[in-house]
């Protein structure tokens, strides 16, 4: 079994020191691990009962009927950014100021307990839950769900990571099974996991609907025990998605304990019947009691203080200013001809499209938010603008009902009578959700007619995107000089965009997923869809910006990528090898020699605080601001094992940092890259191993604007495996101790070597250089040629005398 990757943290440990004492009766235990109904436990044996509740950007805590669905009401509440949008902000502590806002009004409402946040990797653009998903970067993704998990258990409530795992589609959701090769499965889909349950730890981890390699998420014992409890040393409890058990019995068996919600009592019966029958161990039941008791006594224990429950309260208004500063900064600037942005305040301006009125702002489903106020960009425009002429008009509905040849016309009007137009443009609801896939990834056709009449008329047309998937752009970009992609902004998009419009903020933000210039050149294109309940995942190891480097292909905009109201250059990349301890300094630390008022951040957190040293290299680079605005600027690393023994991408994302910079300033940034990160699975050993060899580090401003480059020699490991019949004559021959043993029996030199006879072994009379073909062959193999005069009891005992001498 491979090693543990993490130590509990000492908060952790003391949790388990203190365990709450459990019911005498195994009827009361086997309650414990059910719902009491939809969004609370049951409380037995003097263990409260907790509330949980939807939410990974804003609380979902409903009043009346109760569904995952987001059909009914809920209470009013902050609707923060998306993580669609947050992931653009690339800004851990951004990400974690979120989650604290989010922990304090989970307090004010009695919730125990937040489900978020999403970090499952955007396999397809199609995936209609991308919008709840950080990014196609396992990294990124794991970096700002780390930062989340930490804000919001700062507050004494606890987080619920998910959804556990590979839960990329919703097609079939709830029974697809997802087949995924062990590399892709370790260094991709569960490396974002392992690094939040390691340094984050999570109170609770949800585990998904669908099944993974042919067993459900529900009932895995790999991924809930071997994974989560004794390779990363996590004690948390395993909550079902709601509905997601199909055999409680086997889930138990497999390491879940909370089944959500109610079943009336059904799988509590089956677990007390299975144990009393023998086929169930009772330590299973008690280990899960165990778990929801801690879980229920630390969530209780960590709210207590108020005078009753409820009794807290959160500034609403602060909590506005913070949603409003995660929407700025989450936008991206995609395109800028002419520095036609930021715009003058005054002059005549003409907003078009339905979604400046009616904003898109969240998704659709279980994470839907009802917010405390909602902004809209037209009102915003306007009172950031007081002086200029703005007029309106819709363009287009949003209802599905096509192209209003009455609505383009007014739009045409509008926008040729304006100095400038700016035109909003989108997905409405009913178009991306939970619960169902895209199709495709076009705009609506009635939009992008309503852009091409509005821009044969107005040069000076700006777009704003507002959606939770990922969009072909070429129409888009062809015909508006400027772009600005909001994705989703929350209830404060309409101030931000506002203040990113007029140059009041400095676009910062950066796509966390690659825009491609069609659907068919997309990774899982040929194999999204589901077929008898399974999915292959055939793109492997590629995916996301992965796949498009490893094929060449163009993108629209790459991973990475937005543009700033000013420039930024970088030169003087430095590279060197460290131990976390030897920085002197935490995972949050960014620029050295910094100026006044610049400040850089490295967002690569590393292990948890009592993992073992290990090395890591660390780039720093000078990045100057050679603009006329003040900026901030990510500074991304990307890392290449050029000469590696097995496939890997051309480059990946191995850390970031940020840094903001006044006109004419620079700063020393350094990023700090993992050796988890640069490390590969290995099937030989089922373990992660760091390669010996030259790493190539490239930084810069995306995964495709890359100003230095630097190599580093980093020692690694060298797997040595026991060498056998199956091995070749190249395996062989690369290792001394064993060539010395072996070659006199094998007859010839190493590969590219002549015959001492002159040329016997060469094969230049065929034409071909013998040593080179009988590498690949099999040592076993070498009796049939030798013609009987190798045996493979001799091959056998030279083996084993050159493994004991190795």
């Amino acid at each position: 079994m491979p090693r543990a990757e993490n130590r509990p943290h000492a908060e952790s440990e003391s949790h388990a020191e203190n365990r709450p004492q459990l019911p005498d009766s195994l009827e009361d235990r086997a309650a414990l691990g059910s719902g009491e109904n939809f969004w609370h436990t049951r409380a037995r044996g003097g263990i409260p009962s907790i509330t949980l509740s939807d939410g990974p950007h804003g609380l979902r805590k409903q009043t009346g009927s109760a569904d995952h669905l987001g059909l009914s009401g809920s209470v009013p509440a902050t609707c923060f950014p998306p993580a669609v949008g947050l992931g653009q902000s690339w800004d851990p502590a951004l990400a974690e100021r979120v989650g604290r806002a989010l922990g304090r009004e989970a307090r004010a409402a009695d919730v125990q307990v937040l489900l978020g946040p999403g970090i499952n990797l955007k396999r397809s653009p199609l995936g209609g839950r991308n919008f709840e998903y950080f990014s196609e970067d396992p990294l990124h993704s794991g970096v700002l769900g780390a930062a989340w998990v930490r804000g919001v258990q700062a507050q004494g409530v606890g987080a619920s990571l998910k959804h556990f795992a590979l839960n990329n589609q919703e097609d079939d959701r709830m029974r697809v099974s997802a087949d995924v090769d062990p590399r892709p499965l370790r260094e991709l889909y569960l490396r974002a996991f392992r690094r939040v349950v390691t340094q984050a730890r999570p109170w609770t981890v949800m585990c998904a609907y669908n099944a993974v390699n042919g067993v459900a998420a529900s009932e895995n014992r790999f991924l809930l025990t071997q994974l989560l409890r004794e390779e990363w040393g996590w004690d948390g409890a395993v909550v079902s998605d709601w509905g997601a058990i199909r055999n409680r019995v086997a889930a138990v068996a497999a390491g879940l304990d909370l089944a959500m919600p109610s079943d009336g009592g059904a799988g509590d019966a089956q677990v007390v019947s299975a144990v009393r029958a023998g086929e169930l161990d009772p330590a299973a039941v008690d280990r899960a009691a165990r778990n929801v008791a801690v879980l229920a006594t630390r969530g209780r224990a960590g709210q207590a203080g108020r005078e009753q429950p409820g009794g807290e309260t959160f500034d609403a208004e602060a909590h506005h200013s913070l949603a409003r500063e995660a929407a700025a900064r989450s936008i991206v600037l995609l395109q800028n001809d002419d520095a036609l942005l930021p715009l003058g305040t005054g002059g005549s301006l003409a907003v078009i499209g339905e979604f400046a009125r009616t904003p898109r702002y969240q998704g659709g489903g279980s994470s839907h938010v009802n917010p405390t106020r909602l902004e809209k960009p037209l009102e915003e425009i306007r009172a950031a603008a007081p002086q200029a002429e703005v007029s309106f008009a819709p363009g287009f509905t949003v209802d599905g009902s096509g192209a209003d040849p009455a609505l383009v016309a007014e739009a045409v009007a509008a926008a040729r009578a304006a100095d400038t137009a700016v035109v909003f443009l989108g997905l409405a609801d009913a178009q991306e959700s939970e619960g169902f896939d895209r199709t495709d990834i076009e705009l609506p056709a009635e939009q992008l007619e309503v852009l091409a009449a509005v821009a044969r008329v107005q040069p000076r047309s700006v777009v704003v995107l507002s959606h939770g998937g990922a969009l072909r752009l070429a129409p888009v970009v062809a015909q508006a000089p400027a772009v600005l992609d909001g994705a989703l902004l929350g209830q404060a998009g309409g101030s931000a965009l506002a203040a990113v419009l007029f140059g009041e903020e400095n676009p910062s933000g950066r796509l966390a997923e690659t825009l491609p210039v069609r659907l068919e050149d997309t990774p899982a294109f040929l194999g999204f869809r589901s077929e008898h309940r399974h999915v292959r995942y055939g793109e492997g190891l590629f995916v996301g910006y992965r796949w498009y480097d490893a094929r060449l292909l163009p993108v629209e905009f790459p991973f990475g990528h937005g543009l700033s109201y000013t420039r930024f250059a970088y030169e003087g990349l430095s590279l060197r090898t460290q131990t976390p301890t030897e920085a002197g300094q935490g995972p949050g630390a960014g620029t050295e020699g910094a100026g006044p008022g610049a400040h850089g951040r490295a967002a690569e957190a590393g292990a948890g605080e009592d993992a073992p040293a290990a090395e890591e290299i660390v780039a720093e680079v000078t990045v100057t601001n050679i603009g006329d605005r003040a900026g901030r600027e990510v500074v991304q690393a990307y890392v290449s094992v050029p000469d590696s023994s097995v496939a890997r991408a051309p480059r990946s994302l191995g850390g970031f940092a940020d840094v903001e910079l006044e006109p004419g300033e620079s700063a020393r940034v350094e990023v700090r890259i993992q050796r988890t990160e640069l490390e590969y699975w290995d099937t030989r050993v089922d373990r992660f191993v760091l390669e010996p060899g030259r790493y190539e580090v490239a930084v810069g401003a995306s995964s495709r604007d890359l100003r230095c480059t630097g190599e580093i020699e980093l020692e690694g490991e060298s797997v040595r495996l026991p060498l056998t019949l199956e091995s070749t004559v190249a395996e062989v021959l690369a290792d001394p101790v064993a060539a010395a043993v072996l070659q006199p029996v094998m007859g010839f030199g190493t590969p590219g070597e002549e015959a001492e006879d002159g040329g016997g072994t060469s094969g230049e009379g065929l034409g071909v250089d013998m040593a080179r073909m009988m590498a690949d062959i099999p040592l076993a193999a070498l009796t049939g040629f030798s013609g009987g005069a190798v045996t493979r009891e001799q091959l056998a005992e030279l083996l084993e005398t050159a493994n004991a001498q190795r």
